[in-house]
């Protein structure tokens, strides 16, 4: 309650909605542009520009004597705009990579800034300038006009977002393809950085040269984990990031001490980690139980396989744990789940004999054991023959095989297996294995 009733407060004071206007409008903007950036492999590219806009904010104070955010935008987006152009004159007229490029490029207008900023502090009118506050941020020091200022630039971007969306999609998945319908690409590019260098400028005064890298990036990592679609990325990643300035300031404004900024920025990187674990596909958690089921049916399919071939070779049908330990590298807690599972289903059954534990296949498991290894085999001999077959075994979106067999498919397959020697030698009772659709024999 006492967290609310501060909350209740901030809300209730005119003057400080400024603020959480501000941050809110910042992170939308932030979300929309570095969801291109981070498509188009740019993210360094913002830190570098938050770096390089140091300077111009210095120069427009020094020749201004104002601190008239409109003013500061221009000169910050000056000195962004040559340092985009001095990485692309270095990577394109030297033998230097991007990334040293980025290095250079940001340490040089950095410390080009630092110098500027030292020169202000020792003017008389140094003390009064508040300059260094962009170095780290200070959203507090927001008032109206650098509201206004911010949004409606923000606003700006996301209606040029969406103007160019077809043409910025075209750049972010396929330059070549644009390139060969005639489209500038380069001149995209181009504009692209120079939206790039705005969106880091207008949230200079509220995350600060370090830190605004960090919200042009977080909200649309965080956002690919949700989707597969580029217009649906930039609508979660601006309310990720707009959700992210408006819990920044809200814990800043009723925590003492504690800035604006970089709480901007943990709560970005909160709501990235959420998404990293427990996105439906791509988070961790999901690919953990994902690997748990592919390992479980790996080891089911080991123990059918054992079975068969050892009937198959002319044994009796029926072995130990040891023997399938021996065969395939297993861990023994993962063949006992599977010996579990496949006793629940009724498709095997194991006894204890002299001492060591004998697993021998019911009516029902031996022809899931018979289906097993012509589906196998079958996906093997594809694969070696993918090109002559041609069909689709193959999930749509992830490239892994499915171990369905088409039944267009299935007569070419059985006809390289007989080629090959790789048919099931020994089939159980024919009466008991279904026909037609149900079953995969032949």
């Amino acid at each position: 309650m006492n967290f609310l009733s501060q909350a209740s407060h901030f809300l209730s004071d005119p003057n400080t909605l400024w603020v959480l206007s501000g941050t809110v409008l910042l992170g939308l903007s932030s979300g929309v542009i570095g969801s291109f950036a981070f498509l188009r492999k740019r993210g360094l590219m913002g830190d570098v520009l938050a770096h390089a806009a140091l300077p111009g904010i210095c120069l427009a104070f020094m020749l201004t004597g104002s601190k008239n955010p409109f003013f500061f935008l221009i000169g910050a987006t000056v000195t962004g705009i040559l340092a985009s152009m001095a990485i692309n004159a270095i990577t394109r007229f030297s033998r230097i990579k991007e990334d040293t490029a980025l290095a250079l490029v940001l340490s040089v207008f950095f410390g080009v800034g630092i110098v500027f900023l030292t020169q202000i502090q020792h003017t008389n009118y140094g003390n009064q300038s508040g300059l260094d506050k962009f170095l780290f941020g200070q959203s507090a020091s927001l008032v109206g006009d650098d509201v206004w200022v911010m949004g409606g630039v923000a606003i700006a971007l996301l209606l040029f977002s969406l103007l160019f969306f077809k043409e910025f999609k075209l750049l972010c998945f396929d330059p070549g393809f644009g390139r060969s319908l005639g489209f500038p690409v380069g001149m995209l590019d181009l504009v692209l950085m120079l939206m790039l260098v705005v969106a880091v400028v207008i949230g200079l005064q509220a995350a600060g040269v370090v830190l605004m890298a960090a919200l042009i990036i977080t909200p649309a990592a965080a956002a690919r984990y949700w989707t597969e679609r580029l217009d649906r990325m930039l609508v979660l990643s601006a309310l990720l990031g707009g959700m992210s300035g408006a819990l920044g300031t809200l814990f800043s404004a009723t925590t003492a001490n504690l800035p604006t900024g970089p709480l901007i920025v943990v709560a970005a990187t909160v709501v990235f980690l959420i998404s990293l674990i427990f996105s439906p596909r791509r988070g961790l958690l999901a690919k953990a139980v994902r690997l748990a089921r592919m390992r479980k049916q790996a080891a089911r399919e080991r123990v059918l396989h054992s079975l068969y071939e050892n009937r198959e070779q002319g044994g009796s049908g029926e072995l130990d744990t040891e023997t399938i330990l021996q065969k395939y590298p297993i861990p023994r807690r993962r063949l006992k789940s599977a010996l579990a599972s496949l006793m629940r289903d009724g498709w095997i059954q194991v006894c204890k004999r002299n001492g060591a534990f004998r697993i021998r296949g019911t009516e029902e498991g031996w022809i899931q054991a018979y289906e097993t290894v012509l589906r196998t085999r079958m996906t093997e001999v594809w694969m070696m023959h993918e090109n002559e077959i041609g069909g689709n075994l193959r999930e749509e979106g992830t490239g892994s095989v499915t171990g369905e067999i088409p039944p267009d498919l299935f007569e070419p397959l059985w006809n390289l297996l007989v080629k090959h020697g790789r048919e099931p030698k020994w089939k159980p009772d024919a009466g008991s294995i279904p026909a037609g659709e149900g079953g995969i024999t032949p």
